[in-house]
């Protein structure tokens, strides 16, 4: 049964993170830069393994209870998206930029790193599915197959961060042109733009 539930937890973790989302479209430019990658990808799983934690030690159904949390989650989340959408298209109608080896050895980690930080921890998405849906479905589970759900869950973010960074990072020879990284830009802006939308619509629906 505890590995049954190993699995269990891996398959829905892993269904779970693979949408295409804010975080994941910064690991995976990440990749596709080759700038700390294994930091940044170590940082969001690292924060997933936390949130699974506090969701199977039963904090989600402690933030259930809160009358009208998900509502400014999701605000501060989408002024969060549009921001960074913003900061995306100013990089893609500036220009010039493109994957070097001198560009990546003289990038700051401080600000990569404050930014994967506001897209981890200012998501609702992540508490939504960590916390309150993985913390929920472990919730009945005896102790040991509880921990075992758990255990896979977070395996499965740390098989999907590092394989989406380092899998990006193995294209960067095909991603050295200006006009490829204005286009990737381009689209990590309207990503944002979307799920931004979605995350005011679903406030105000909340």
């Amino acid at each position: 049964m505890i590995e049954t539930t190993f699995f269990q937890g891996f398959g829905l973790g892993f269904s779970l993170i693979m949408a295409i989302g804010a975080q994941n479209a910064f690991v995976l430019r990440t990749g596709l830069d080759g700038r700390h990658v294994f930091i940044i990808c170590l940082f969001c799983a690292v924060s997933d393994a936390a949130l699974i934690a506090l969701g199977v030690g039963g904090v989600g159904a402690f933030l259930g209870r809160w009358e009208g949390l998900e509502f400014w989650l999701y605000l501060i989340a989408a002024i969060w998206l549009i921001v960074y959408g913003g900061l995306r298209l100013r990089e893609a109608f500036r220009g010039g930029a493109a994957l070097s080896l001198e560009d990546t050895a003289s990038k700051p980690l401080w600000p990569a790193l404050s930014m994967v930080a506001g897209l981890t921890w200012l998501n609702p998405h992540v508490y939504l599915d960590t916390i309150v849906l993985l913390g929920g479905i472990s919730a009945p589970l005896p102790v040991m197959q509880k921990w075992s759900f758990g255990l896979g869950a977070t395996l499965s973010s740390f098989v999907f961060f590092f394989g989406l960074g380092y899998g990006a990072k193995a294209l960067s020879p095909w991603l050295r042109t200006p006009k490829i990284w204005r286009r990737i830009d381009i689209l990590i802006a309207l990503i944002m733009f979307w799920i931004a939308l979605g995350l005011i619509i679903a406030a105000f629906r909340a």
